[in-house]
């Protein structure tokens, strides 16, 4: 693991799934992280006057999806302060290219029918171009813009590594990246290249990370 500053106390660190009260602190701090995102730049119309409207409450409705349908939404904690959230799809989550049916109305109403229409497709296209049946998706990682660059990101993604390899009924665990560094940061975790994929002007590599095997638990 990258070495984390002196900022930082190592020994309260921490990774735990997150609480139905802290989802509004995970959904700030993947706002700030996804932001300047090219694929949600392009999706929500980043051009657009209620681009960051219309970002927010695609997040809010991702993470009350993942609440509802009770996937893993992983937190990274020093003490009390929430550093980094990872959200992840189970293979029986229910949630996928079909998508729930109020996630669907809730997104129409608040992200607009193109938005909605463009994600749908983005998570259809993914699905069909994954090397398993049955497997996991990292849908979101970040760290707070604060704390980037200090190592974080290399214990939030063995967290949800944990929580992969300790499920035999996974194959392992695929992403979509669409920025050269995500894709060297995921490389090094194993992650592998399945193919490129391209949604209008933006490219990027989805990749799947094997099931390995189960190490010592990282959730708290």
């Amino acid at each position: 693991m990258t070495a984390i500053l002196s900022t930082f106390n190592p020994e309260q660190l921490k990774a735990a799934l997150l609480t139905g009260e802290e989802l509004k602190l995970a959904a700030s701090l993947l706002y700030q992280s996804y932001y300047d995102d090219p694929l949600f730049l392009t999706i929500f119309r980043g051009d657009a006057p209620d681009y960051e409207q219309r970002l927010r409450s695609a997040i809010r409705e991702e993470l009350n999806t993942f609440w509802q349908a009770e996937q893993p939404v992983v937190g990274l904690f020093h003490a009390e302060q929430l550093l980094g959230v990872a959200c992840v799809i189970g293979p029986d989550s229910g949630i996928g290219s079909s998508r729930l049916w109020h996630w669907r109305l809730k997104m129409l109403l608040t992200a607009g029918f193109v938005s909605t229409r463009q994600m749908l497709e983005k998570e259809q296209r993914i699905h069909a171009a994954m090397p398993n049946e049955r497997y996991h998706m990292l849908a979101f990682i970040a760290v707070s813009p604060k704390y980037q660059h200090l190592g974080l990101g290399h214990y939030l993604i063995h967290a949800v590594d944990s929580l992969v390899d300790q499920d035999t009924s996974s194959s392992g665990i695929g992403v979509f990246v669409t920025l050269a560094k995500y894709q060297a940061f995921f490389a090094g975790d194993q992650y592998q290249h399945v193919t490129d994929l391209a949604f209008g002007t933006v490219s990027g590599s989805l990749m799947f990370r094997p099931r390995q095997q189960q190490g010592e638990p990282v959730l708290a």
